[in-house]
């Protein structure tokens, strides 16, 4: 595998990304995303196709090809196995790791990221829940629903959390909530749509309609 810039794998990773939600990305999407200039994506968009990492028609959008994938994959692999170290091994808070970890993803040594992984025990989530892939690539899969879905008087854990900004992961920290956190809808208040919800052993708090949409639970068997 060849070796890539940092602001190369930044593209790369964000491509990865916003392709989640729509196939094909537009120069604006992106660059509204790493907050930079469209001639700024244009330009790179024409090194990557060049790397071969991206198929790219101007005025029409561009995406990951399966090498490209690949590298993407791969950085977020080291990104959240170090997500995983700073989180469990030094004890950062949750809402302090993403930062260091996007300094730390861009050391590309494949021998050093294995070993982190082999000491970490092979760990299949970071710490807010996203799967982290292996060595070939591939990621847990699991069914998940938002916490503002969930039926009431439903128990369910806390399995991801999307919006992952420190201020989302203080006020999560502030309502006792982490992944792996049991808990239970009460009630709905339909002037907000705020949600009352029930943590065991605690006594019932309040979460506003935009928290609880960037929660997501897993229930059932």
């Amino acid at each position: 595998m060849l070796n890539y810039s940092t602001s190369e794998e930044n593209y790369i990773k964000t491509i990865f990304h916003l392709q989640v939600d729509n196939d094909t990305v537009t120069t604006n999407a992106l660059a509204h995303e790493l907050l930079t200039r469209p001639a700024s994506v244009t330009d790179m968009m024409k090194k990557l196709k060049t790397k071969k990492l991206v198929q790219y028609q101007p005025y029409k959008g561009f995406r990951l090809n399966m090498e490209g994938k690949k590298v993407a994959l791969s950085i977020i692999r080291r990104h959240r196995l170090w997500e995983f170290f700073l989180s469990e091994k030094l004890k950062f808070d949750w809402d302090e790791i993403h930062d260091v970890a996007e300094e730390l993803e861009h050391v590309s040594s494949r021998k050093l990221v294995d070993k982190l992984d082999e000491f970490l025990g092979y760990p299949k989530f970071d710490p807010h829940g996203d799967p982290i892939p292996d060595v070939h690539g591939k990621m847990e899969n699991f069914q998940r629903v938002s916490l503002s879905a969930l039926p009431f008087n439903t128990l369910a854990e806390v399995c991801l959390v999307s919006n992952q900004s420190s201020g989302m992961l203080e006020v999560l920290r502030h309502k006792n909530i982490a992944i792996g956190t049991k808990l239970e809808v009460k009630k709905k208040f339909g002037f907000d749509n705020s949600l009352e919800i029930k943590i065991r052993q605690q006594a019932p708090v309040t979460i506003s309609e935009q928290l609880a949409k960037n929660i997501f639970v897993k229930y059932g068997s």
